[in-house]
């Protein structure tokens, strides 16, 4: 098994790269490729990484694991510290998160959850309450920008417009070390929110060049929209609250609160993490949760579920929270609502709620497509946010399992497993789910707001008053974790229900079915080619470009195809200097042009998931690919 090289700061890599040579740089990725592999740990927690006979670095991580100073890497060579050696073995090791700011004001413990290790929805987003760091807005009135600021966004709009002409092919560790710098220049200023979607672009990078499995290119292409609009906003003197963001803070009093359990869902990661997440409910209707990853993969995530509670004393474990509720007493709260167990937090436990009873009941009461409507109309949809409504079976289809909610022309929602790990319950569950057509039943989920019309169920249960529902044991309070409790044929009813009208097909896909897959692939190609690829791409007869946009301008989204012929006209604009010989062109004018078409995409598609909730679609709408 290879050893792990610690996490390292950013501006600790950025540093080491910015000091290589001109000729070292060149060679820096041919040196970073294959370098962790004879990493050997030793006894005391050092890192060593040889490099030839004369070269050996050295890691030496603090207290917390990373590598936060220069001086925690050396290397044995001549050149040190500005040497090829330790540039490549900091590129090699994982970035550091930023840590959050303490709260002075309460004592507090934050339960051990590595940021982005969290992923319990496979292809989906991360759950936001289990380890998200990103920057979280503030209702503060707006206040002018510093002069540092605007040189720090405008700094990071140029490393972000030139990273964006390389494209992943030509993004390797100088492109990713600049951004870097102006990541770690922009918290330095005081605009965090710019700096996380920076490191997230490195990260995106850093994962399509290593080819990792679970890579996704529409995801660098939405982390690459959110640092160019971002960088690009500040950069133009927008003071908007919500672009320079706030530093993330660990946790902050609660004071007193009760809180009643909805269900507990796994959490597991590719990096080796796992636990469970168990989401709550206040009286008023705030969300909260508890939650508990540590390393450990999917074992741990498989036995979190009946772990206990290290909340206040509480003498309740998840499978009981999650059915049951708790009076905490001198409470710790994060930004997201995940609650902290501090020294001076007192839990005592509750009677459990039925999810017909109290706070719960109006998450079933509105119109799914209400709620979803109301998550895409925010300006930062919480992807942790959970909606819950009536169902009916209508059958598998693929690997969806499709239902129609139990209210006049409804369409066809697509339910998809939370986590996909064949040894988690969540496929098996809803494959035995499926072959009860006409089964209602109640579902609790996270709607996938890439995808039209899908939700991705955490727990379902008895829909009151029904005949052909869930026979769920009493001590399971009416709703079954779908992670974690395992459907059996005792829980369905017996006999046949009335029968359902089977669709022939699954219905149109008003996202599948839209001609916007030609700017998205186009925006896509310049992510994955850069610049070069998207001005290939488009050169061509006039036929050529009529087929590419004409069904865009057919299907009514002239402004779609409007902004994707200026984007590849931009690509392929070249300019000559004072003796007639084409010159490099400038980004800028380029990224403005990729941003614009990669914001209107984003609205369209939103507009199109929203509609896809509200009732049966109209595919002519958008037909014509």
């Amino acid at each position: 098994m290879s050893t792990e090289l610690p996490p390292v700061a950013p501006e600790v890599l950025a540093e080491a790269v910015e000091n290589l040579t001109p000729r070292l740089r060149k060679k820096l990725d041919a040196a970073t490729e294959g370098c962790a592999a004879g990493a050997v740990l030793a006894a005391d927690g050092t890192v060593t990484l040889r490099f030839g006979e004369d070269a050996l670095v050295t890691l030496s991580p603090g207290p917390a694991g990373t590598i936060t100073t220069a001086d925690q890497a050396t290397c044995s060579c001549l050149l040190a510290p500005r040497c090829l050696h330790r540039a490549a073995a900091l590129g090699a090791a994982p970035l550091a998160d930023t840590p959050p700011e303490p709260v002075a004001t309460a004592e507090h413990a934050v339960i051990a959850e590595p940021t982005g290790a969290a992923e319990p929805t496979g292809a989906a987003e991360p759950v936001a309450s289990v380890a998200s760091l990103e920057p979280v807005g503030t209702t503060a009135p707006a206040a002018a920008l510093t002069a540092a600021q605007l040189r720090a966004a405008g700094a990071l709009w140029h490393v972000a417009a030139e990273a964006l002409a390389a494209g992943v092919t030509a993004g390797g560790a100088v492109v990713q070390a600049e951004l870097l710098r102006a990541a770690h220049t922009a918290r330095l200023a005081g605009l965090p929110r710019a700096e996380a979607a920076a490191l997230r672009v490195v990260r995106g990078l850093r994962a399509a060049r290593e080819r990792r499995a679970g890579q996704r290119l529409g995801d660098l292409t939405g982390a690459f929209r959110e640092l160019l609009h971002t960088a690009g906003m500040l950069a133009s003197g927008s003071a908007d609250p919500t672009l320079t963001g706030t530093t993330r803070r660990a946790y902050a009093p609660g004071g007193s609160l009760q809180v009643h359990g909805l269900c507990r869902e796994p959490v597991l990661s590719a990096t080796g993490y796992g636990g469970v997440v168990t989401h709550l409910l206040s009286p008023d209707g705030t969300p909260y949760s508890v939650s508990d990853v540590r390393p450990g993969g999917l074992a741990r995530a498989r036995g979190a579920g009946s772990a206990s509670v290290a909340l206040g004393g509480a003498t309740l474990d998840h499978a009981g929270l999650a059915r049951g509720g708790l009076r905490i007493v001198g409470a710790t709260v994060s930004p997201e609502g995940r609650l902290g167990a501090g020294r001076g937090v007192r839990a005592t436990p509750l009677p459990g709620i039925a999810w017909t009873e109290g706070p719960v009941a109006p998450l079933f009461a509105r119109p799914a497509a209400e709620a979803v409507a109301e998550l895409l109309a925010a300006p930062e949809p919480a992807e942790s946010a959970l909606l819950g409504c009536d169902v009916t079976v209508v059958g598998a289809a693929g690997e969806h399992l499709l239902v129609r909610e139990t209210r006049p022309d409804a369409p066809l929602l697509r339910l998809l497993p939370a986590h996909p790990h064949p040894e988690l319950a969540h496929t098996e569950n809803l494959r035995r789910i499926a072959s009860y057509p006409g089964l209602v039943l109640r579902v609790l989920g996270r709607p996938d707001l890439d995808r039209t019309a899908t939700l991705r169920p955490l727990a379902v249960g008895p829909v009151p008053g029904a005949e052909h529902t869930l026979r769920l044991p009493e001590e399971w309070l009416g709703r079954a974790d779908l992670g974690y409790d395992r459907l059996q044929g005792a829980h369905f009813p017996q006999g046949d229900a009335a029968p359902v009208p089977l669709p022939a097909a699954e219905g149109p896909d008003l996202l599948a079915d839209s001609p916007l897959w030609r700017v998205r692939r186009l925006l896509e190609t310049g992510v994955a080619g850069g610049r070069r690829a998207v001005a290939e791409a488009a050169r061509g007869t006039e036929s050529l470009a009529a087929a590419s946009y004409g069904p865009l301008r057919r299907a009514g989204l002239t402004g779609a195809a409007d902004l994707a012929a200026a984007l590849a006209a931009e690509a392929d604009r070249r300019s000559r200097n004072v003796f007639g010989r084409l010159a490099d062109p400038s980004p800028d004018g380029y990224a403005w042009a990729w941003l614009a078409a990669a914001t209107h995409l984003a609205a369209a598609e939103r507009c199109l998931i929203a509609a896809s909730w509200a009732a049966t679609p109209n595919a002519g709408a958008v037909s014509g690919r």
